[in-house]
């Protein structure tokens, strides 16, 4: 197989970016560098694209390796063909190439087995054959004591388990009934048992839906049923149907004769037996494959909006875990992140000390001149919202609040990453200060959790683990190094999901800075314990240095393009120090201004780079050490809240998409619920899929359809508001 010509026409992608990406893959290049540092080699393939293509080519050199391996094994028994050959070549996936090897695979202890170890293969090729001949009168020449075979229908039996099992083995009947398997199934469930009444999954009581058509969200709820002992699913076909097509290939001759009727028999056995629970688990196993890459690719693509979400930058916020018995642990932390205070405060029940907690409140916030109050979305997060927001109407300065998910806060909490950071709080207080620090930064808080912790998705936990952990790692590797990290104040889990850097090396870098007084220029990175020249070369890009001695270290042009940068402000007029402090402005303009004036394509020439390098050096320039976050919408900061209660259908109210399914999107309208908008209401138009109109963080307007106080459902609609 030509590896590169697949993946190109899988992906829509030239041929020869294809071949220079694998290339540089095979170098040992991290996909970040790729995508940021030479694009002009690929062709500008952004992350996304590369991760796509390199799971492809992971996945097609397993396939070759697999089919490799499968030849060999066949060979060695003598019985490779041209037509196996073929076969392998054209063998696409790896389910194909297990298909084929089947017949020749070592088996455990089968009927069919047992009845070759008796000698009766010889009858049952007689069988098959389908000659006139009485099989049971040869079946007697079979007939012995000592191996086995008692009588004559002993013998007839065992030919018969043989034929079925070299039915089943039959790679072109396999594939045929496969074909039809895929077109014309259909996936059923049902109440596993009679006395289960209500639950979450009556909508699949009585179900079924063609196997061709089942949305993925769907065959993840059927098989959460299932193992749970709620539901049963099969795949439903047209037995007859299938039959027929088996007999087609099998039964031979004009007539039917005693012999063709025994192979009918054990045509029917290999079906009911060995076909179809076969092709049925690899029906139900492709469902939940195809199910789970969908969930995982909507789970990476909300965990991507999550953590790119605009920091609430220079604001002292408060963090408040909301809890009952227990209290609300309170933390305040500067700009910076760093703690400030911490507090415990009753104002839920059963306590309900909330003019207590109020007074307490307002001191800090006064105190520490706080604006910002970051409530967690857990246990008593409605009734810590309700008085947040009657403490914010009593207070004489400007402060308002947002609820933020708490999903994986426990997890940080406990972690030994908080116990080194925090080794005086308790996992609570812990918790509070990862909220504060959620609405601060996203991104530097959330990197401390294992990313399926975070919970943006559906499903997450019915994922294959070591599938999600590569793919939401790489999504969290993309968002940190699009960012930049500061090689001064970054955590060891933030570096570490910096281009090239691993946690010992991340160890490491920490571990420098604070014996030598922090980096005063990228070129230091050098000096660092097991960081030489290719990681460097991988992660020098990303990391800043601001206020050091290169300018250029505080921006995202990596090293080896400093000379085509200097010859750009050359052009300009300029030096490095006119793009620092408070000239910046002014050498922006003037960029932008000989940029204009010239062309790119002449500037590049000059530079003696790529035009698309020079474009990213010229971006960077104008806005050097500049957050790509900071130009998206920032999140929706709140005074006051609303009560299920006090809503009407036709209300219209402004919302933040917190999550995104197959099905649709939940919207916080600030009700302790998120209402849904099913995929049916985001447009005026048809929609594919949620993600084509919405993302994570997007504030929305919305109008409200259905209330459910008793199951605690909102329903809403965004057709003709946005």
């Amino acid at each position: 197989m030509d590896i590169s010509a697949k993946i190109s026409e899988e992906l829509n992608i030239s041929r020869s970016r294809v071949d220079a990406a694998v290339k540089l893959l095979d170098e040992g290049n991290t996909i970040p560098f790729i995508a940021r540092y030479r694009k002009e080699v690929t062709g500008a393939l952004d992350d996304v694209q590369l991760r796509d293509l390199s799971d492809r080519l992971t996945y097609l050199r397993n396939l070759e390796k697999r089919k490799e391996e499968v030849r060999t094994a066949i060979e060695e028994l003598g019985k490779l063909t041209d037509e196996i050959e073929h076969d392998l070549s054209e063998a696409a996936t790896l389910a194909a190439v297990e298909d084929i090897y089947r017949p020749y695979k070592p088996k455990k202890k089968t009927r069919a087995s047992i009845a070759r170890e008796k000698g009766l293969e010889p009858l049952a090729e007689f069988i098959f054959a389908q000659s006139t001949g009485d099989p049971y009168a040869e079946a007697e020449k079979y007939i012995s004591e000592e191996k086995g075979v008692a009588s004559v229908q002993d013998a007839v039996d065992g030919a018969k388990d043989i034929i079925a099992e070299n039915i089943s083995d039959d790679p072109e009947i396999r594939k045929i009934l496969g074909g039809l398997y895929d077109r014309t199934a259909l996936i059923t469930s049902a109440k596993a048992k009679d006395d289960i009444e209500e639950s979450v999954y009556e909508n699949y009581y009585e179900y079924k839906e063609a196997v061709s058509k089942i949305p993925t969200h769907r065959i993840l709820a059927i098989d959460r049923g299932e193992r749970e002992g709620i539901l049963k699913a099969a795949v439903e076909v047209d037995t007859d149907n299938m039959l027929a097509t088996i007999y087609s290939r099998c039964i031979t001759g004009k007539s039917r004769n005693k012999n063709s009727d025994l192979v009918t028999e054990a045509a029917e056995d290999a079906y009911k037996r060995l076909i179809h629970p076969s092709i049925e688990r690899r029906v139900r196993n492709d469902l939940t494959e195809k199910a789970c890459t969908a969930a995982i690719k909507v789970f990476g693509d909300n965990l991507r909006q999550l953590l790119m979400q605009p920091p609430v930058k220079g604001m002292v916020t408060m963090g408040l875990d909301p809890a009952y018995r227990t209290g609300c642990k309170i933390s305040v932390v500067d700009a910076t992140g760093k703690v400030l205070d911490t507090a415990v405060v009753y104002p839920t029940p059963p306590h309900n000390k909330t003019e207590e907690a109020k007074k307490k409140l307002t001191a800090l916030i006064k105190k520490y001149g706080v604006r910002a109050i970051s409530i967690g979305n857990g246990t008593a997060s409605h009734e810590s919202e309700v008085f947040v927001a009657d403490m914010i109407h009593e207070l004489d300065t400007p402060v308002s609040y947002m609820v933020v998910s708490e999903a994986g806060a426990s997890v940080y909490s406990a972690s030994k990453l908080a116990q080194e950071e925090f080794p005086d709080f308790d996992v609570t207080q812990r918790s509070a200060v990862s909220i504060a620090r959620r609405l601060q930064d996203p991104l530097s808080e959330l990197v401390k959790i294992e990313p399926k912790a975070i919970g943006v998705g559906q499903y997450q936990h019915d994922m294959p683990p070591a599938q999600l952990s590569e793919a939401l790692g790489g999504v969290v590797e993309d968002c940190v190094n699009n960012v930049g990290v500061d090689v001064n104040t970054a955590s060891v889990p933030l570096l570490s999901y910096v281009a090239g850097i691993n946690s010992g090396i991340a160890k490491n870098i920490v571990a420098y800075r604070e014996e030598n007084g922090g980096f005063t220029e990228r070129k230091e990175l050098l000096k660092v314990s097991k960081l030489g020249k290719k990681t460097y070369e991988q992660c020098a890009g990303f990391l800043r240095v601001p206020g050091g001695k290169e300018p250029l270290d505080n921006t995202a042009v990596h090293p080896e393009s400093y000379a085509a940068a200097r010859k750009l402000l050359e052009l300009c007029g300029l030096t490095e120090d006119d793009i620092s402090g408070d000239r910046s402005k002014a050498a922006s303009e003037s960029i932008n201004a000989k940029i204009k004036e010239i062309g790119i394509k002449k500037a590049a020439e000059q530079a003696g780079v790529g035009d698309m390098t020079l474009s990213d050096i010229v971006k960077e320039l104008m806005k050097p050490g500049r957050d790509p976050r900071d130009e998206l919408p920032k999140p929706m900061l709140r005074t006051d809240v609303v009560d299920i209660n006090s809503l009407k259908e036709g209300m219209e109210l402004k919302g933040t998409v917190r999550n995104i399914t197959d099905f649709g999107a939940f919207v916080d309208i600030g009700v302790h619920q998120d209402g849904l908008v099913h995929i049916s209401q985001l447009a005026d138009r048809y929609v594919k899929h949620p993600l084509d109109v919405v993302k994570v963080g997007d504030i929305v307007n919305v109008k409200i359809l259905g209330i459910d106080v008793k199951k605690n459902r909102i329903s809403l609609t965004m057709k003709g508001l946005n």
